[in-house]
C-alpha cells in the first residue's frame, strides 16, 4: 500500500524524468550549428547573471546528453517503428488467413450442383459411372473437409495434400466431359513432399475449367506440371480453353499494375489475381512471383499460369501424415 507521503515523491520522480527525456529528445532533434549558437546566448546571459560557470555546466552537460543519448533514443525509435511493423503485417497476415477461411467455408455452388445433377442423371442412365462419380465426389469433399472445420488457416501444405483433392476433381471433370477433355500430368513422384501454399493450385485448375474448358464446345487440354528450377518450386498449370482475358491483358503478371486488368481482378471468383499475390507475398515476400497470360496465336488458344516459390521439403513428421 502507498503512503501518502511517498506518492507525491512518486509523482515528482516521474515528471522530473518526463522533463528530462524530453530535453533530450529535443537536444537530438536539432543541429549542431543551431546548438551552439544557442551555447553563446546562454553563455551571454549567464555572464550578464555573473554566474558564467553555470552556463559553462549546463552547455557540457548538454553536450553529454546529445551525445550519448542519441543512439539510445534512435533505438527507441527503431524499436516502435519495428513494433509498428509487425502488428501492421500481423494485420495483413489476419485479413488474407480471413479470406482464405472464407474460401474454404464454401464448396463451389455451381461444380457441387452439376456434379449432383450428373449423378442423379447417370443412375438412371449409367449406374457404373454414377457410382464412379459418387466416389470421386467423397473423396474430394473427404479431402476438402478437415480444412474448412480447422479454426486457424493453414497458410502452406504439402503437393500431396493439394493433389489429393486435384484428383478426384478432375475425375468428376473428365466424366462430365468425357472425350472432350484430355488430361496431362507432368508431376514426380519425388515432388509430392514439396511445400505447397494451399488451395492456390487447386484455383488455377478450377478457373482453367470455369474460364477456358467447359465453355469451349470441343473442350480441351488440361496439362498440370511440377518441377524444380534453380532452387524453386515452378507450378504450371496450362489449358487449350477459350481464354478469358480481354485484348489488353494479354500478359498480366503478379505486380501492382494487375490490378487495373480488369474492374474484378482476372477472374471473378475463386481465389482471384489479387488474393494469389498477396498470399505468396505474405508467404515467401519477393522471392516468390505469379504470371497468367493467354497463349499466344502460335501456340493456339487458352491461358498458361505459372506459380515459383522456394523449394523446401516437409518435415518428416508433417510426411508421415500424407
Amino acid at each position: 500500500m502507498t503512503t501518502p507521503s511517498s506518492s507525491p515523491k512518486s509523482a515528482n520522480w516521474q515528471a522530473a524524468k518526463d522533463t528530462f527525456h524530453a530535453y533530450a529528445t529535443w537536444l537530438i532533434g536539432i543541429s549542431w550549428m543551431l546548438f551552439f549558437g544557442l551555447s553563446i546566448v546562454v553563455l551571454t546571459v549567464f555572464g550578464v547573471l555573473t554566474v558564467p560557470q553555470l552556463g559553462f555546466v549546463i552547455i557540457l552537460i548538454s553536450i553529454v546528453i546529445k551525445a550519448i543519448f542519441k543512439q539510445q533514443i534512435q533505438a527507441e525509435e527503431k524499436a516502435s517503428a519495428a513494433t509498428y511493423l509487425a502488428e501492421a503485417e500481423q494485420l495483413k497476415r489476419q485479413l488474407v488467413e480471413a479470406r482464405m477461411a472464407t474460401m474454404q467455408a464454401q464448396v463451389e455452388p455451381h461444380f457441387l450442383f452439376n456434379t449432383l445433377a450428373s449423378i442423379d442423371h447417370l443412375i438412371e442412365t449409367d449406374p457404373p459411372r454414377a457410382s464412379l462419380m459418387q466416389k470421386s465426389l467423397i473423396a474430394l469433399l473427404r479431402a476438402t473437409l478437415p480444412n474448412m472445420r480447422e479454426q486457424k488457416t493453414n497458410t502452406v501444405r504439402y503437393l500431396d495434400q493439394e493433389l489429393s483433392v486435384i484428383r478426384p476433381y478432375l475425375d468428376i471433370q473428365k466424366m462430365r466431359m468425357e472425350d472432350r477433355l484430355q488430361i496431362q500430368w507432368d508431376i514426380p513422384e519425388g515432388l509430392h513432399s514439396a511445400e505447397m501454399p494451399n488451395m492456390m493450385m487447386l484455383s488455377l485448375v478450377e478457373n482453367a475449367f470455369k474460364h477456358g474448358l467447359e465453355p469451349k464446345a470441343e473442350g480441351g487440354t488440361l496439362v498440370l506440371r511440377v518441377e524444380v528450377s534453380h532452387g524453386k518450386l515452378v507450378v504450371t498449370v496450362k489449358d487449350s480453353g477459350v481464354g478469358y482475358f480481354p485484348a489488353d491483358a494479354n500478359n498480366v503478371s503478379a505486380s501492382k499494375s494487375a490490378q487495373t486488368a480488369s474492374p474484378q481482378g482476372v477472374w471473378a471468383g475463386g481465389f482471384g489475381l489479387k488474393n494469389i499475390r498477396d498470399r505468396l507475398a505474405l508467404i515467401y515476400g519477393d522471392q516468390a512471383s505469379f504470371s497468367i497470360r493467354a497463349l499466344e496465336p502460335y501456340e493456339g488458344s487458352g491461358t498458361l499460369a505459372i506459380l515459383s516459390f522456394p523449394y523446401k521439403i516437409a518435415p518428416i513428421e508433417a510426411t508421415a501424415k500424407l
